[in-house]
């Protein structure tokens, strides 16, 4: 019996299996038809068959209702993006996206790994054509583009500098230069899709086309300014004319990089990345510090350069420039350790340009002491040693305030302390860079007297002392060399040029005395 029952089972598990591979509906009933015709039993098999295709509708059912209707509806606007009216309604699409992911991530336990790789790549969709939106506004055409604010780069670039106009140096319109880098409608448009992205965990690719288009829109603005790529070796090749243009456009477009461009830049950063702190100093030295180090390189090739008297006047400029953007460079870049390198790089430079200056001021008073041309000046007239000191002294005082500074720490010397201390009895209440260009004019006295020398005439000799010292004393006269010198100085060279009149007169005079005198001998 039991063998019995067991048989039949079989049978109809077996017919059970047949009809379940035919899968489609009607050849599934045919086949029951056919089955239940030889054995009445097997027309049980019609509840199983129907009791399946409600437990497969079910199933089917269950999962198309755990994919989120909102993911549709996204999927369909993201993949399709003719539908979309605005790019506002895309973020909206956006935010809808990453909420779901949001969600699905908290509730994992809920949501089936086929939903959450949809929702990732819906997301991933998003976030590139949103990159792309953000590569496209930080571009910053209009800036570029502007006529007004390009010709205004290049007339800062190009500024006259003529070199009896230095006074203080470096001149530029005011301290602070306002530069509208991007448009405020794509700032806004920028700051959204920052925002997104960061959110959806997408901020390196954010920081990377952030960074890499601003650093090529800065590097377009230093060739406007006429700041070029060079090398330490090449800046040094470099023939002295040539430098000297490319130093006046490096003064100029030091101050208008750090206070104008830099610090719009970094205005931007924060308008753009006001979420993320870290994300902000990241992004703005990342895009700055390129310019930053270009301009200092070349800074750095001046500085241990060949040194030579005419280079003084611009290495002074350059340190007043840098000494005047430090501070602000400090306050740009005081977030970060790699900011902190940038302002240590800058420091050095500065004390760089310091040292070469000193060291070029020093070179020229050792130049006019050693000054050793033996051919006497026709008729006893002004010797060019004497102009150009005398002109080299006049632009020096224009740096008093940069020259008493950097010669806090550099001994005072002088060949003749006795003689300088007895020509101005207030040297020792006299600023340091009043005491050196007082010994370099004493070494131009002791230099020209020695050229004095050079004439057989007696008389030539003194018309020489007068004519040069009287250029001197009119040089410290007429400029504010007189203040430094004091009128006392002054008083004292005149005196000594009453005293060469007097001894000319006695040597012209003397030879015709002699001619009388011999006249009279013969006579007698």
């Amino acid at each position: 019996m039991a063998a019995t029952i067991e048989g039949q089972d079989k049978v109809l598990a077996t017919a059970q299996r047949i009809v379940q591979s035919l899968g489609n509906t009607s050849d599934a009933d045919d086949m029951l038809l056919i089955l239940s015709a030889f054995d009445n039993r097997l027309s049980t098999l019609s509840s199983f068959v129907s009791s399946d295709e409600n437990s497969s509708s079910g199933a089917s059912v269950a999962q198309s209702s755990a994919v989120d209707p909102r993911l549709e509806a996204a999927e369909r606007i993201i993949l399709n993006e003719a539908d979309l009216s605005s790019f506002t309604e895309y973020l909206n699409v956006v935010d809808e996206i990453i909420h779901l992911a949001e969600e699905l991530n908290l509730n994992a336990v809920d949501a089936s790994d086929d939903v959450r790789d949809r929702a990732e790549n819906t997301l991933q969709l998003a976030m590139t054509r949103l990159e792309d939106e953000f590569r496209h506004a930080i571009a910053a055409t209009e800036f570029l583009n502007d006529e007004e604010t390009s010709e205004s780069l290049e007339d800062v670039s190009s500024a006259r500098y003529s070199h009896h106009s230095h006074g203080r140096g470096v001149s530029f319109g005011g301290d602070e230069m306002s530069l509208e880098l991007i448009h405020p409608d794509a700032v806004i448009e920028l700051r959204e899709i920052a925002e997104r992205m960061i959110r959806s965990g997408y901020e390196k690719e954010c920081c990377q086309v952030y960074c890499s288009v601003r650093r090529d829109v800065l590097d377009e603005c230093m060739v406007i300014l006429g700041v070029e790529k060079l090398s330490i070796e090449e800046v040094q090749r470099i023939e002295w004319r040539s430098l000297d243009d490319k130093m006046k456009k490096w003064i100029q477009a030091v101050k208008v990089v750090v206070r104008g461009l830099l610090s719009s830049e970094k205005h931007l950063c924060e308008q753009i990345f006001s979420g993320s702190d870290l994300i902000r100093e990241v992004c703005f030295l990342e895009t700055s510090k390129g310019c930053v180090m270009q301009l200092l390189n070349f800074g750095e090739a001046v500085a241990i350069g060949k040194r030579s008297a005419e280079k003084l006047f611009r290495i002074l400029d350059m340190y007043d420039a840098l000494a005047q953007v430090l501070p602000d460079l400090q306050e740009l870049f005081m977030d970060e350790d790699a900011g902190d390198m940038v302002c240590s790089e800058a420091k050095g430079v500065l004390d760089g340009l310091g040292e070469a200056a000193i060291g070029t001021f020093v070179e020229f008073e050792n130049a006019v002491q050693g000054e050793s041309s033996r051919r006497p000046i026709q008729n006893g007239e002004i010797h060019p040693l004497a102009r150009y000191v005398m002109n080299y002294a006049k632009l020096l005082v224009d740096y008093s305030d940069t020259l008493n500074l950097l010669l806090e720490n550099v001994e005072v010397e002088s060949d003749n302390p006795e003689r300088e201390n007895t020509d101005n009895p207030d040297v020792e209440t006299m600023s340091r860079i009043a005491r050196r260009l007082l010994a370099l004019i004493i070494s131009l006295e002791s230099n020209i007297e020695e050229k004095s020398r050079m004439y057989e005439d007696a008389a030539m000799q003194y018309i020489f002392l007068m004519n040069n010292i009287l250029y001197i004393v009119q040089k410290v006269k007429d400029s504010e060399l007189r203040n430094l010198l004091g009128d006392n100085w002054i008083k004292k060279r005149r005196g000594l040029i009453r005293q060469y009149a007097t001894q000319y007169l006695r040597a012209s005079w003397s030879k015709v005395l002699s001619c009388l005198k011999d006249e009279g001998e013969l006579q007698r």
